[in-house]
Parts: structure tokens; C-alpha cells; sequence
């Protein structure tokens, strides 16, 4: 780790001209026509009825709503099992292959997911939709529900126990793995290195890259704005987040569920007492905001596009706040120590729900509840949700500054490893190999901090449809089989026999896809 961080402090100090003044025109004027290309691509329009409905989005709430359908809405019935599985299971099971315990795993997979978006995205949201978005991002986080027990299920099923001990699992995995026990090895190779490298590239960009250009971004603006000295000097914080995320990345899944552990719990509570101190003065309005978010679901006028785009516009904001079809979580919860995968797909129910219906709807009640929906209709994002909180508590820009950057941190420190995880995938999993991921990682967060949005934003979410594409085509091939096993499992929970001995996930008889 100390080698890599003084290759990075000296690649810095002698290539200053490389995050000199005019670097975001430069940087994207090489990617922005290739983004360009991409996104038009990815975000395509499809009308339906008076609203124009992205591929992207039309493709991962279509295999939502079928998974939903055919769990019979386990968001909702298996909601309580989840729970109480969470709590006989925060230990880890004796004799069993794992290194982290499903409480890990879940705050492991919250810190990728909870993040500006829960903040700036919701606030977009509702700018657009207006307060009705909020109740399809309620519908959104139960459909994607289903979708997370799917994935998180698949990922413990199909992982790989490696010589010493260690976990490698998720998307590029179940789906190798699961084509080749279906007897299409070759197709289950393409999918499955098409997920990764749109992982890995989600991991450089939207992971490192974007999270670390808006700590950035907060820092300089709470010290000055232009007149900061980090103003014109952005690498400098880049390069102490590039250090302290070294510790919890370098460390394996292990320290950073560890790390997680401590981190989640803390912004979660420190966001929710900063939003219940602007809720709780105004009690008397919450009827009323529930009011109009349910009426405003289903009004005709709310935006062009009718319900429809209200709809639209809630649905693709849970589906990109909880990353449900992007099978990303999956990377986590296939080191949970357990003999059992049915019951972590139970268990990452929780995650949608925690992030969307908790979080999400935090953002939404303290901008609704303020009246700041319909006061303002230039600024969104952040400074929307920002001049919510500060109506009511002076000064409140620094509270949120502090939420900022842990939302940011823990979102950066997951998907670094789910990029490690993909990396290793395609080149190996050799010390030198990763070594080489880690230098790239962390160079990327630097060079973020200096980088223009623009092409940082639009290259992640090419990236995050290639990873859905793959994933949600395996879940369609290897759903039956997960019916059976929850099927058999349930039947056994309700005779209060040992469900989790029903299903043995490791797949001995597979030959691995990729050598």
C-alpha cells in the first residue's frame, strides 16, 4: 500500500500540468463525443402514450415488474423474514464457506448504493415530477425488491471458494457459471466478461471519479467557492481521499466491511436526525405532504407525459438510487458466510428499502414539507435540497456538507472493491494483477477531482446499462431455478425444519468458464 501511495504522490508533484487550468475542456473534448455517441444510444426514446421512455430504464423496470410478479411481491411477504433473518444471522455460521456476516454484507452493499443520490437525486426528481415522483420511487424500491433476492440469491449460489480461503462472486460469476450448468459455457463467457467490463468501468467513473469530483466540489464551496484555495489546487484533496480510502480498499472485504460497519450506521443516523429536525417542527404539514405526493401521482397535468412521466421519472430514480438489476450488491452479499443463499436474498430486501423508502423519502419530505418544490424551479440537485434544510435550520449547509461526504465516501470505497472484483475477474487474481487495478483506481480519484461531470456522468451510465444488460437476461435464464429453491425453502421454514440446509451452492461439477 505505501508503495502504491508514493507512486501516486510523485506522479502528481511532477505532472502538475496535468491538472492545470483548462484540463476539463481538454478531458472532455477527447471523451464527450464518444459519451455523446453512448448515451444517445442508452437513452433512446421509446413513447409511451404522451411520455418518451428511455431503453435503459424501459429494460430494467420491465424485468422488475416480471420478477415481482412471479415472487408473488416478496417484497412485501418476505419483508419480516428478512428481518428476522438478519438478526439470527448478524454471526457468522459455523462450518460454513464466507468471510464477512450478512449485517456486513448489507451495510457492505448500502454504502455502494446510499449516496448523493438519495440527496441530489431525489431532488432532481421531484423538480421534474413533481411531489408524486415520490410515491413511484415508494413502488419502485418494492418492485426492486424482488429484483435484489434474485441477484444477492444468485450471487452466494454460484461463487467461487478460492484456494486460500477468500470469496470471488456476483454477476460475472452466477452468470459463467449458471450458462455453463445450463450447457452454454460460451454465452455465459461473453455475458459474463460484458458485465465486468461495464463494472469495472462504473467502478472508475462513477465510483471513483464522480463521488470524489463532488467532495470536491463541497469542499471548495464551503471554503470560498472561487476564492477557495482549493479552487484552483483540486488535486490536493483528491489526493488525501485517495489515501484515506486506502486503508479500507487495500485491506480486502474484510477491513471494508469492518469499515462500512461503522461508516453506514453513522450517516444513516446523522441524516436522519438532520432531516427529522426539519420534519419535526413542521408535524402539522405531514398529512398534508402525504396528500399531495399521492395526489400528485396520479395527476394527468403534473409534467409533459402525463402519469405517465410521473411514473417514469419516480421508477428510474429508485432504480438508479438502489441499483436493483445492476447486480453490483451481489458482489458483497457472495462473502457472506453461510451455507444457505436463499437467505441472503432475503436479506438484501433490505437494502432497497432502507435506501429508497428510507432515505429517498427523507430528501422528499424535507423539500416538500419546506415548500421547496414549488418555490424555486431554476436551481436542483443539491442546492435544492440544500435551501430546504437551510429554511429551517441556519447554517445547515455545513451539516449537509458533512452528509455529503460520507454519502460519497462510503459510496467510493464499495465500488472500488466491486471494480477489484471485476478486474480480477478478467486478468487474474495475482497480487501484481490487482496491484495494478489498485494504481489506476486511485489515480482515477485524483484526476476526478479536476474532471468535468459531464463526462464523467454520461460514461457511467453507459456503463451501468452494460452491466444491467447481461445480468438481467441471466436472471431471466436462472430464475426457475431460484423459484424452486425459494419454493422448497419456504416449505421448510414453515414446518420449522433447517431451511438453511435445503440448497448446496457450490457448484463442483462446473467446469470454470475462464481460465
Amino acid at each position: 500500500m505505501l508503495k502504491i501511495l508514493l507512486f501516486l504522490l510523485l506522479f502528481f508533484i511532477k505532472a502538475p500540468n496535468v491538472l492545470a487550468k483548462g484540463i476539463d475542456e481538454k478531458i472532455d473534448a477527447v471523451f464527450a463525443p464518444f459519451t455523446d455517441i453512448i448515451s444517445d444510444i442508452i437513452f433512446y426514446p421509446i413513447p409511451i402514450f404522451d411520455a418518451q421512455v428511455p431503453v435503459s430504464v424501459l429494460w430494467l423496470l420491465v424485468g422488475a415488474i416480471i420478477f415481482t410478479i412471479q415472487t408473488r411481491f416478496i417484497g412485501i411477504w418476505g419483508f419480516k423474514h428478512g428481518l428476522e433473518l438478519l438478526f439470527k444471522k448478524n454471526t457468522k455460521e459455523k462450518n460454513a464457506n464466507g468471510e464477512i456476516s450478512s449485517y456486513q454484507a448489507l451495510l457492505t452493499a448500502l454504502s455502494g448504493t446510499v449516496g448523493l443520490g438519495n440527496i441530489a437525486g431525489v431532488a432532481i426528481a421531484i423538480t421534474i415530477g413533481g411531489p408524486g415522483a415520490a410515491f413511484w420511487m415508494w413502488v419502485g424500491a418494492i418492485i426492486g425488491m424482488a429484483v435484489k433476492f434474485v441477484e444477492c440469491t444468485l450471487g452466494v449460489k454460484y461463487r467461487k471458494v478460492n484456494p486460500d480461503g477468500t470469496i470471488s462472486g456476483g454477476p460475472m460469476y452466477y452468470i459463467s457459471r449458471g450458462f455453463t450448468k445450463k450447457k452454454m459455457r460460451k454465452l455465459g463467457v461473453i455475458l459474463a466478461g460484458v458485465f465486468a467490463v461495464g463494472c469495472l468501468g462504473e467502478a472508475l467513473s462513477c465510483g471513483g471519479m464522480f463521488q470524489v469530483k463532488q467532495l470536491v466540489s463541497q469542499l471548495v464551496e464551503i471554503t470560498g467557492a472561487e476564492q477557495s484555495f482549493f479552487n484552483n489546487n483540486r488535486w490536493i484533496p483528491g489526493l488525501v481521499i485517495a489515501i484515506l480510502a486506502a486503508f479500507p480498499i487495500l485491506g480486502g472485504v474484510k477491513k471494508l466491511a469492518k469499515t462500512t460497519s461503522v461508516l453506514v450506521p453513522f450517516m444513516g443516523v446523522f441524516y436522519f436526525l438532520l432531516a427529522m429536525a426539519v420534519i419535526i417542527p413542521n408535524y402539522d404539514k405531514v398529512p398534508g405532504v402525504f396528500a399531495l405526493i399521492f395526489e400528485n401521482a396520479f395527476n394527468p397535468h403534473a409534467i409533459e407525459g402525463g402519469v405517465i412521466g410521473v411514473i417514469i421519472i419516480g421508477l428510474r430514480r429508485a432504480v438508479a438510487s438502489n441499483e436493483a438489476g445492476v447486480g453490483s450488491a451481489s458482489i458483497a452479499y457472495s462473502n457472506v458466510q453461510t451455507r444457505e443463499p436463499i437467505s441472503q436474498g432475503f436479506i438484501s430486501m433490505l437494502g432497497p428499502f432502507i435506501d429508497t423508502i428510507i432515505f429517498c423519502s427523507l430528501t422528499a419530505f424535507v423539500i416538500i414539507i419546506t415548500g421547496m418544490h414549488s418555490t424555486v424551479s431554476s436551481i436542483s440537485g443539491v442546492e435544492l435540497s440544500t435551501r430546504a434544510f437551510q429554511s429551517v435550520i441556519p447554517y445547515s449547509s455545513y451539516l449537509l456538507s458533512v452528509v455529503i461526504l460520507l454519502f460519497s465516501f462510503s459510496t467510493l470505497i464499495a465500488w472500488a472493491y466491486y471494480g477489484q472484483k471485476s478486474w480480477n475477474f478478467l486478468f487474474g487474481n495475482k497480487l501484481a494483477v490487482t496491484a495494478i487495478y489498485q494504481v489506476i483506481f486511485f489515480s482515477c480519484i485524483m484526476i476526478g477531482s479536476s474532471m468535468n461531470l459531464r463526462s464523467i456522468i454520461d460514461f457511467s451510465d453507459a456503463m451501468m446499462f452494460l452491466m444491467a444488460v447481461p445480468n438481467i437476461i441471466t436472471l431471466y435464464v436462472l430464475f426457475p431455478d431460484i423459484k424452486k429453491d425459494l419454493n422448497t425453502y419456504w416449505a421448510k421454514h414453515k414446518s420449522k425444519a433447517k431451511p438453511e440446509l435445503v440448497i448446496d451452492h457450490n457448484i463442483e461439477d462446473i467446469q470454470e468458464p475462464i481460465k
